[in-house]
């Protein structure tokens, strides 16, 4: 029976696939495993998942020598402002290969950055509609805005130059105002930038009350290291913060999905501090204007009331007068009642005191005695019980008309 060895099978299946695909293809795919090695050479993996879930399907060995690498890597990178890395998607010019020892490949010889773009676009618009749906996607752009924006919480990389163009505009603002700027670190540019970004809002969060805004920032970075800021959670995440978020992590030309969430979005972080000065001198001139309306109110109270004294000042002559002539009309008419008031209480009295003088004149003994009674005297005391007298007892009865002295006998 005759055999093939391996590399006899392999052989015949390049020189099978060289004669049936000879051309050049565009796929649509998505990248995994890029890497680069020193000869400037990019290995990578296409694959492709089911579109109801992320399950492959298919895969592909790729690479993508290194003298069009270095053309196609910057060229698609400014285009989209994407990475040329690992989990986008892209449509790609490959030629099929397949060598004996390292089997079936692509290689990549041109790209087309308007697939990537209509792809990061469309995955922009469903992580918008899902938090739509979810009814959070404005959440953040309806906190109010604190009238004095000091405390600032600064979310950036440490080595940031836009975190110190921040912090130098707050500082040396022209009019004074004075703002407390504190970073929480975290990568503003790779993969990690979701986690790190996530991570410093968390530690934000346990010390709320200590600030009034957030600013995430970065500065000098690609616009290809934005992709990171295009992601669901970190969108849900800060559209649902409790404190309004000032986003300034791009350039002119470009969205994330963190600019659609967040309360204010500008371009640069200088541009961010510039948006806290101004709020700050909005509410200073709106102080400014209470404060002048507040002097020209107590001017105004103070001359309507030196108006109302001076007239009650012209007033109080007139007044006065009119006072005493009421007082002396009424202190004549109490004279009068008190006159009459008076005449009429000593006549009561005097007629009072008649009658007592008629009932003491009544009662009197020498009236009594007139009348026929008499009164017997013991050593000059009226004897008013016979039980107290004993024989040979001197007594002297006083009548109307003189005395009868007589000795008390048989008892």
């Amino acid at each position: 029976m005759e055999s093939l060895s391996l590399y006899e099978l392999n052989a015949l299946v390049r020189r099978g696939l060289e004669q049936s695909m000879p051309g050049e293809y565009w796929i649509q795919a998505e990248l995994s495993d890029v890497r680069t090695n020193a000869s400037g050479h990019c290995y990578l993996e296409f694959v492709q998942k089911d579109a109801r879930g992320d399950k492959l399907v298919a895969k592909a060995r790729g690479m993508v020598w290194s003298n069009i690498y270095r053309l196609l890597k910057p060229y698609f990178e400014e285009t989209t402002g994407q990475a040329f890395t690992s989990g986008i998607k892209v449509l790609v010019k490959v030629s099929v290969q397949f060598h004996e020892l390292y089997g079936y490949s692509l290689t990549v010889l041109d790209i087309d950055p308007a697939y990537t773009l209509g792809d990061m676009a469309r995955r922009r618009k469903e992580i918008l509609r899902q938090l739509e749906e979810e009814g959070v996607l404005t959440l953040n752009k309806e906190l109010e805005m604190p009238l004095l924006p000091q405390r600032v919480a600064v979310v950036s990389s440490v080595t940031a130059a836009g975190y110190e163009d921040f912090c130098h505009q707050l500082r040396h603002n022209a009019y004074g105002f004075y703002f407390r700027a504190e970073l929480f670190p975290a990568v503003m540019q790779g993969e990690q930038v979701e986690e790190s970004v996530l991570s410093a809002l968390d530690r934000i969060n346990a010390r709320l009350s200590e600030f009034d805004v957030v600013v995430i920032i970065r500065g000098g970075g690609a616009t290809s290291d934005l992709s990171g800021f295009d992601t669901y959670m970190l969108a849900a995440a800060c559209a649902q913060y409790p404190l309004p978020i000032i986003v300034g992590i791009g350039h002119e030309r470009d969205d994330t999905v963190l600019d659609f969430v967040a309360h204010t979005r500008v371009k640069t972080p200088t541009a961010a501090a510039e948006l806290l000065i101004s709020r700050m001198l909005e509410t200073a001139y709106h102080l400014e204007e209470l404060s002048a309306h507040l002097r020209q109110s107590a001017l105004s109270l103070l001359e309507q009331e030196r108006r109302r004294l001076a007239a009650v000042r012209e007033r109080i002559p007139s007044l006065a007068a009119r006072q005493l002539s009421e007082a002396r009309l009424s202190l004549l008419a109490v004279s009068k009642d008190m006159a009459k008031a008076s005449l009429s209480l000593l006549t009561r009295q005097a007629h009072r005191l008649e009658l007592l003088k008629q009932r003491i004149e009544d009662a009197s003994p020498d009236k009594l005695l007139k009348r026929g009674y008499s009164i017997t005297l013991k050593d000059g005391k009226v004897v008013k019980d016979a039980s107290a007298l004993k024989e040979g007892d001197s007594l002297v009865t006083r009548l109307s008309k003189g005395e009868v002295h007589s000795v008390v006998q048989n008892l």
